[in-house]
């Protein structure tokens, strides 16, 4: 193809993006290398966005770019911590979250995704942003727990990475469903002379070791070039015990509230012989029943029916609740093990073949505290436990009756820690192979580039979950000792010891189970494309791409028997085993209509097997009207199609609800609740048993495509006064604007907001009151949540980047580098009116969306030499205390508008580096820390796990770190 003439803005912008973001200019080329031109010509590249080669630096559409030593200056080792510190990123799937046996299943059917890390932009969701790799879709993660929408991008080691451009732009005419939000493209070394060893090993205050290594080869001929990359990678645990605030009850923590599910056993009941004015007495409302928990100490109960507090009871209270933070971790241990191989060989002077093949593996752990028993119907999972009896002739009934859910049992909770944490370990398979030809042709004066792939890519994980009970078995353990008798192998239980009187190892080896789960996720696809020049416009020429793309998604999930039968103490899910075929075809066109003025235009046709055809349209524009300034803007059409854990999943989910009638530990309803409780029967004095309540959820298989308009405006400004001065080399501004409007939102419906709605409406209405009902004792049975296209969600903001870099100067040379996102808003709107309370500047449901967050990058390099500093900003945000499960007063929560403010954080990182090191050649060395100042996350009263916000706040603490890379 023939270079094109340089224009002074492009080349002034080139200069300024290969200081601060050198990879921009060596963006993928799917043409082999074309000779050395002179330096009025530059070469065409496909820059993430378009298909379309081109010249210009800037382009219609926003793409930020991390080239390797841009990656390296972070510190840290893995793909998904990087991509997490993006401005425009929000919350996702990280090692910070220790997710197995705290939440049960999410709604949307893609699982817990325990141990992967993801990437979300513009707060919209990681299964709405696309992960391509060179361009190339990535197949979606699985952790054995379902089938997810979403990628784990550190299934791609850092290693392999050339650089990763982010296209902070909805791309679905280009590049198909899910990039609603934007397209994060991680392209890999292709080239590659010599051998690089590198090393790194780093710490964080409280533990939590990493050691990263690997080992890149590469070699070229005149013919062939071929990289091999071989990495390992270790992140150690930190336990939640060694932070106060998870491992105190810390006041004003969510963790304060704890669970009812106490060592010491909680009972609720009532005696059918005593009378109903009496206490313990069975009256309809429940005031007489017993509620009571074993005293510490006890080691022989003792239970007076005529005073709950006598014997070796009393009354169970909010300060009896069990701190289960302690048992969990901050940080999840997880070991990657990668190869990786690239080779392309050229056939002919204008074809080349190109073959790339990689496997990773990964095991990793979570961990939660030993598994609580929860039997009879208060614990409200609608499945075996509800219906547990407690027999009179139990050896270990303290009571003298028989519990009985149909007349006098509430419940029985007991958290036997003599069997130890619950342990949740996941070994994780990636594989990917992609072969292909490209190349290049000319058609008279025009030039034309090619390429045709086919990809075959799995991600096949087993999840072992160890210390987890078989609740069929606790049942008859419970019941009728002389029906245990004749099962072998069954003992008579013991839930009323307490901590004095453990159960024995006989009761533990009978309830005791280790379930498997297993999952599947495999994506085969065949594309081919084509870009070149159709004609002349002026002295320039009209570029075109189009192409065509199959794809094939299969998906399993293989719940543990005992998940699928109701059995498991855990969570109940169904299997999953769906695919479906797709195939695409689209065209994009670049015209010139002036000298200064580029229009863009890209159209897309899908057929899916599962709802029909679906079309998407994109059109932009490029105006430079002076060499030194480019206004651009895009309007998108995107679409995401429901993936198959949308589609299919059926599972258990432990919603966070606190009940409006009771929260926990009193206080009764609010004066906008009143009638609503009353008119579901709430009894007076009412107070809610457990504020996590078993939800069924699931997948739809008549959902619909989520549909999207977005739209971009930005300025570039590349001043030419700014340049080659004795304060400045080179300075650039860029100012985008972006909005995202998403219709048809698949999402299940938010109970908190519906239950709160239904209650302050009278309690009655079926239109938001239809997923509720109670029990006799006014507790909450286990709504249905399924999926459905119930949902908008609208967003918009502004990306502001600066980039300067200084003259050489004696003493050095001096880079500052400025990314800034500012939304401006967030809603969330449900088909039933609700608008959910996720908001700018709002901390809710372990998340945030601060109104600013800001990166600075702040660089020196004299010779061999560097020394970055680098601070990162999120400003406060506010959570509501009212949706905190613990009753008692909150530090932050004393005034009058009952909000906790999360004071803004910032983060000061610093590395310094050294080429050359040692005076051996090609050694650097680097050594440096992230969060120096060992700033700790705002105390969150609402979160859920260890009291703050893990998808928005590093660990508490610093982290250090020194890495050496040796290239021979």
């Amino acid at each position: 193809m023939k270079p094109l003439r340089r224009q002074s803005l492009a080349k002034a912008i080139q200069l300024s993006l290969l200081i601060s973001l050198p990879g921009l200019a060596a963006a993928q080329d799917a043409a082999p290398a074309a000779p050395a031109q002179s330096a009025t010509t530059l070469d065409t590249v496909t820059v993430t966005g378009t298909r379309i080669k081109q010249t210009n630096a800037v382009t219609a559409q926003p793409v930020f770019v991390l080239d390797r030593a841009k990656l390296e200056k972070t510190g840290v080792q893995s793909v998904g911590e990087v991509l997490q510190q993006l401005t425009a990123g929000g919350k996702a799937l990280n090692a910070k979250f220790n997710s197995s046996g705290n939440f049960g299943y999410p709604p949307d059917g893609g699982g817990i995704g325990a141990g992967s890390a993801q990437v979300d932009l513009r707060n919209l969701g990681s299964q709405r942003v696309l992960v391509l790799v060179d361009g190339i879709r990535w197949v979606n993660e699985s952790s054995a727990s379902g089938v997810s929408g979403s990628a784990d991008v550190n299934t791609i080691p850092l290693a392999i990475v050339e650089r990763i451009e982010v296209l902070e732009d909805g791309a679905s005419a280009i590049y198909g469903s899910d990039a609603i939000a934007g397209v994060v493209n991680i392209i890999t070394r292709k080239k590659f002379d010599g051998a690089e060893i590198h090393g790194y090993f780093g710490q964080w205050d409280r533990g939590g070791d990493t050691t990263e290594a690997s080992l890149t080869l590469g070699g070229s001929g005149e013919r062939w070039s071929a990289v091999f990359s071989a990495s390992y990678f270790e992140q150690k645990e930190i336990s939640s015990g060694k932070w106060k605030q998870s491992s105190e009850p810390v006041p004003g923590a969510g963790l304060a509230a704890g669970s009812s599910g106490v060592p010491q056993g909680r009972f609720t009941f009532c005696d059918p012989s005593r009378p109903v004015t009496g206490v313990g007495g069975c009256d309809a409302a429940g005031d007489n029943w017993y509620d009571i928990t074993l005293n510490n100490g006890t080691t022989v109960p003792v239970f007076d029916p005529n005073n709950p507090n006598g014997g070796t009871y009393h009354g169970f209270s909010g300060a009896d609740r069990f701190n289960f933070a302690p048992f969990n971790l901050l940080l999840t241990p997880s070991k990657r093990k990668a190869l990786f191989t690239s080779i392309n060989y050229d056939l002919t002077e204008n074809t080349r073949l190109h073959v790339k093949a990689l496997y990773n593996n990964r095991t990793s752990t979570n961990q939660a505290a030993p598994e609580p028993i929860f039997v009879g119907p208060f614990a409200g999972t609608g499945g075996i436990a509800d219906t547990v009896i407690v027999h009179a002739n139990n050896p270990y009934n303290p009571f003298g009756i028989t519990l009985d859910p149909a007349t006098n049992f509430g419940w029985i909770t007991k958290r036997p820690i003599e069997v130890g944490p619950r342990i949740f370990h996941q070994d994780v398979d990636t594989t990917y192979f992609n072969i292909g030809l490209d190349g290049v042709f000319d058609i008279g004066e025009r030039g034309f580039g090619w390429d045709a792939n086919y990809v075959h890519s799995e991600n096949k994980a087993e999840q072992t979950f160890l210390n987890g009970y078989n609740v069929a078995k606790i049942k008859l353990a419970l019941g009728d000792p002389t029906v245990c008798a004749a099962v072998p192998g069954c003992v008579p239980l013991d839930l009323f010891g307490g901590q004095g009187r453990p159960m024995t190892q006989a009761m533990i080896d009978w309830i005791r189970t280790r379930q498997i789960d297993s999952s599947k996720q495999v994506l085969d696809l065949f594309s081919a494309n084509i870009t070149g020049d159709l004609f002349d416009i002026g002295d320039r020429a009209a570029g075109f791409a189009a192409g065509v793309e199959h794809r094939r998604y299969r998906g399993e999930f293989n719940p543990d028997p005992l998940r699928q039968s109701g059995e498991s103490q855990d969570s109940f899910a169904a299997p999953v085993s769906a695919s479906y075929d797709v195939s695409e075809v689209y065209t994009e066109f670049n015209f010139p209509v002036l000298s200064t003025l580029d229009l863009t235009a890209a159209i897309r046709y899908s057929d899916y097997s599962t709802f029909g055809g679906a079309t998407t349209g994109k059109a932009g524009f490029r105006w430079q009207p002076i060499e030194d300034l480019v206004f651009r803007g895009t309007y998108s059409q995107g679409f995401r199609a429901p993936n198959l854990g949308e589609l299919y999943g059926l599972t258990q989910f432990g919603a966070s609800l606190v009940d409006p009638c009771g929260p926990t530990g009193g206080g009764g309803p609010a004066p906008q609740y009143v009638a609503g409780c009353n008119a579901q029967g709430v009894p007076p004095g009412f107070e809610q048993a457990n504020t996590q309540i078993t939800t069924f959820t699931g997948g739809n298989p008549n959902l619909e495509p989520e549909e999207s308009d977005s739209y971009t405006f930005g300025v570039v400004y590349s001043p030419g006064w700014a340049e080659d001065l004795s304060w400045s080399s080179k300075l650039d501004f860029e100012l985008n604007y972006y909005h995202h409007e998403i219709e048809g939102a698949i999402q299940a419906r938010d109970l908190q907001a519906l239950l709160n709605a239904c209650l302050a409406g009278g309690g009655t209405n079926p239109a938001v009151c239809s997923p509720f009902s109670r029990a006799a004792s006014g507790n909450l049975n286990p709504p249905n949540n399924f999926l459905s296209n119930l949902g908008s969600v609208e967003t918009d903001g502004v990306d502001i980047k600066v980039n300067w870099a200084s003259p050489d100067w004696s003493w050095g040379r001096l880079t500052a580098n400025l990314q800034s996102t500012f939304v401006n808003d967030y809603k969330a709107v449900d088909i039933d009116g609700n608008v959910s309370q996720r908001k700018v500047g709002v901390e809710v449901s372990d998340s945030a969306i601060p109104e600013w967050q800001t990166n600075l990058q702040l660089g020196w390099t004299k010779g061999d030499l560097d020394l970055s500093w680098n601070v990162r900003y999120i400003s406060a945000v506010e959570e509501d205390c009212g949706n905190s499960v613990f009753a008692g007063p909150k530090p932050g929560c004393l005034n009058p508008q009952n909000v906790n403010t999360l004071g803004s954080v910032t983060y000061h990182d610093v590395q310094f580096g050294w080429k050359n090191a040692l005076t051996v050649d090609g050694l650097k060395l680097s050594v440096g820390a992230n969060n120096i100042f060992g700033k700790e996350p705002p105390v969150c009263v609402t979160c859920s796990l260890n009291g703050y916000d893990a998808g928005t706040y590093d660990l508490p603490g610093s982290f250090w770190y020194v890495s050496a890379d040796y290239r021979f």
